[in-house]
């Protein structure tokens, strides 16, 4: 088997028709308002290593060195909005457009002005808008477009070495490999033959001889190609057919290895050449691979006939893609202060043209409609500032996006993140870490520590935060507390006197101050409330408030809740029988036989005798005072009683039962009563006991006057009074 010439279709044109197909299809056509769209071979898994522009496959062409009289029609542009009415207006803007290439505003044709080289500038990116001529607003979104400068042939082809110098054995045989050249041609190799070349010896026949088309294969690669995807194919003849046909291709050396790979499809028995790496014009412009294929059914008894392989050099030239500008690190990361003056520079971004034009650079800030602008970026040298006063505090990182762009090619684009660290100042004051519940024992001891306490500061300290607790100097010194710095960021509360009292104070204020180490020192003050409350011997808080009595006696809380239930029941009861009471109807003249003293109780501090309506008992004891009339005392008469007339003869002779009597029917038959209920009470004791009076009113006045004796004949009731007075009565005479 042999890679030769000899096939139905020569394998440079072979590899040319792959690329040309890799590469775009030349046809004159009309581009619509469309977005640009990238094309990738079905399977292939896209790489990003570097951001490059995709196919274009909506393009012009125009044929280079064009020396007409007339501009070269390039191509027509056309909106589905355009009616043929001319409201329709067509806008040509990038590379060229205006002065290489114009446009009829009206109906869309595009032109070129000056002859172009291919070998200068191989293809051109505009921009086409339609618009409204009335309103001049857009009628579809702005279209992307390429125009392709189409090669003619007008350069030779040249060697790259030379002149060659070589030597060759003597009595080699006929058929010995002295010299491989190459010769190249800057002619398009994707289009037509200009850049196909053909090898003739001048001189040196009949001795020497050269293969016209095949020394070497050449492909053509963009720089844009992405990594994995297929760059070309190349195939061996082989004369034999079915598996005894199958081959196996492998790239045997060159400078190409590890850059490109290649794989054999079975079915039409081509080598797959891929991409591994990615490509870079401005850093190497071609490759060279020697290529080897190789049957992979042999016979041996056919073996003498081989070997059954061949080898040929492919040469890879680069082709030189317009990309975006390339950033000098894949991210940056700054630093700035809190509380900055407005405008202070944070940093600079640097992004160069990779391409060999170097064109200028412009930068900006890609925000987002809603992000809050708190830096911005000098379109011309790339460094950064700040917009607005930052505070650590409240956002100590910021993310923005950092895009470069090409003053003579606006489209391409490249990002890079730029990360801002806002360093911290100390502008905070340290503060107590929270509110403290401090409570101090009735039964505390001098000396004695009742709280730890801690703080917090919102700023940040590189070696770590350190706080300083103290009393204000100030202030005079305090008698009950005293505060000790633990010089670990605590402090402790401590007792200066023994025993503390809530009946005289239950609550003591203690104002502190805390100031942190920062350059320079802020501190802040604070005041601590500290409880007194009852506590146990183990120190376990008993109560600290009056209504908290009842938990120290050891009732639960349900059981109070259920002490107050049934207060409120009993109290419901009794309002209840209150409001029954007073419905009922009670008499006003009590029975006959109801006749008892009238006992009034006096149980508190009042006016005495003022505060009762109840008669006064003189007057039934001695029933000569009835003779001075009284009102009534629970209402005063709007008229004098009318007198009573005296039926008594004389007034020791009136019995006292018979004066309550009289008393009440003048009370009930008294016109000058007002109209309602007045209850009276008359008590009496009823007629006089054999034993006597045993009121000590009527005792004598010394205790030795009294004697006692007597009370032994009144019966077995009188048997404890008489043997506990008799026992008195023989102590004193003792």
């Amino acid at each position: 088997m042999k890679i030769t010439s000899t096939s139905c279709i020569c394998p440079v044109l072979v590899c040319l028709c792959f690329v040309q197909r890799c590469y775009g299809t030349a046809q004159h056509s009309s581009i619509k308002g469309t977005r640009n769209q990238t094309k990738h071979i079905e399977g292939e898994t896209e790489v990003h290593h570097r951001p490059k522009r995709g196919w274009v496959w909506n393009q012009f062409f125009v044929l280079e060195e064009h020396m007409g009289p007339d501009p070269q029609y390039v191509g027509k542009l056309h909106s589905n909005s355009d009616k043929g009415d001319g409201s329709v207006k067509y806008i040509l803007t990038g590379e060229g457009a205006g002065t290489i290439f114009i446009i009829d505003d009206t109906t869309g044709d595009i032109h070129s002005t000056k002859s172009l080289d291919r070998e200068q500038k191989t293809h051109y990116v505009l921009h086409a808008q339609a618009i409204d001529r009335r309103t001049n607003k857009p009628l579809e979104p702005e279209s992307e477009f390429i125009i392709k400068v189409q090669d003619i042939n007008d350069n030779a082809p040249k060697f790259t070495d030379g002149p060659y110098i070589v030597t060759v054995p003597e009595m080699s045989d006929m058929g010995t490999s002295v010299l491989q050249v190459t010769a190249t041609d800057a002619d398009d190799p994707t289009y037509g033959n200009s850049a196909r070349v053909v090898y003739s010896i001048l001189q040196g026949q009949p001795y020497f001889s050269v293969d016209p088309k095949t020394e070497h294969y050449q492909l053509y690669v963009p720089e844009s190609a992405q990594v994995g995807s297929a760059v070309g194919k190349i195939k061996a003849n082989d004369a034999d057919t079915g598996s005894n046909a199958d081959m196996t291709y492998s790239i045997i050396n060159g400078d190409g290895v590890g850059i490109f790979s290649i794989s054999t499809d079975k079915e039409t028995r081509e080598g797959i050449l891929s991409l591994k790496k990615p490509l870079n014009y401005e850093k190497k412009k071609s490759y060279t691979l020697n290529i080897e294929g190789a049957n992979t059914h042999l016979d041996f008894r056919f073996s003498h006939l081989g070997p059954f392989k061949d080898a040929t050099m492919l040469k890879i030239i680069v082709g030189d893609v317009d990309e975006p500008p390339l950033f000098s690190m894949p991210s940056y990361v700054m630093e700035v202060y809190e509380n900055a003056k407005i405008g202070t520079v944070v940093g600079t971004v640097l992004a160069q043209d990779p391409d060999s034009a170097n064109s200028l650079v412009r930068y900006f800030i890609d925000y987002n409609a809603e992000d809050d602008k708190f830096f911005n970026i000098d379109a011309n040298t790339g460094t950064i500032k700040t917009t607005k006063v930052l505070d650590r505090e409240e956002t100590p990182w910021y993310n923005i996006t950092v895009a470069a762009s090409e003053n003579d090619n606006p489209s391409l684009l490249s990002h890079v993140t730029v990360v801002i660290r806002v360093l911290d100042v100390n502008d905070n004051p340290p503060e107590l870490a929270r509110e403290y519940d401090i409570v101090v024992c009735e039964n505390s001891k001098p000396g004695q520590v009742i709280h730890t306490i801690s703080a917090t500061d919102k700023d940040d300290f590189a070696n770590g935060q350190r706080f300083n607790f103290f009393l204000d100097e100030h202030l005079s010194i305090n008698p009950n507390f005293t505060l000790k710095d633990n010089e670990d960021n605590t402090a402790s509360i401590l007792t200066r006197r023994r025993r503390f009292s809530r009946t005289i104070q239950d609550v003591y204020y203690l104002p502190i101050m805390i100031s942190d180490g920062g350059i320079p020192s802020l501190s802040s003050s604070s005041t601590l409330t500290i409880r007194v409350c009852a506590c146990e011997r183990d120190g376990r808080v008993r109560t600290c408030r009056a209504e908290a009595l009842l938990s120290s006696a050891g009732l639960s809380t349900g059981a109070l809740i259920a002490i107050l239930l049934c207060v409120v029941i009993l109290l419901a009861i009794v309002v209840l029988f209150i409001t029954l009471r007073r419905s009922k109807k009670e008499p006003l003249i009590i029975s006959e036989e109801d006749v008892r003293e009238n006992v009034v109780t006096y149980d508190d501090e009042g006016g005495g005798e003022e505060d009762t309506e109840a008669f006064d008992i003189t007057a039934l004891r001695n029933p000569s005072a009835a003779e001075e009339l009284k009102h009534r005392r629970d209402i005063r008469p709007e008229m004098k009683l009318t007198p009573r007339h005296q039926t008594f003869s004389t007034l020791e002779s009136i019995d006292v039962q018979e004066f309550i009597k009289q008393r009440l029917a003048e009370a009930d038959l008294d016109p000058s009563v007002p109209p309602y209920d007045s209850l009276q009470t008359y008590a009496y004791e009823g007629q006089r006991s054999e034993a006597g009076s045993i009121s000590s009113l009527d005792s004598a006045t010394t205790q030795s006057d009294q004697d006692y004796q007597y009370l032994g004949d009144w019966g077995p009731e009188f048997k404890k009074l008489a043997e506990l007075y008799g026992e008195i009565e023989s102590e004193r005479t003792t």
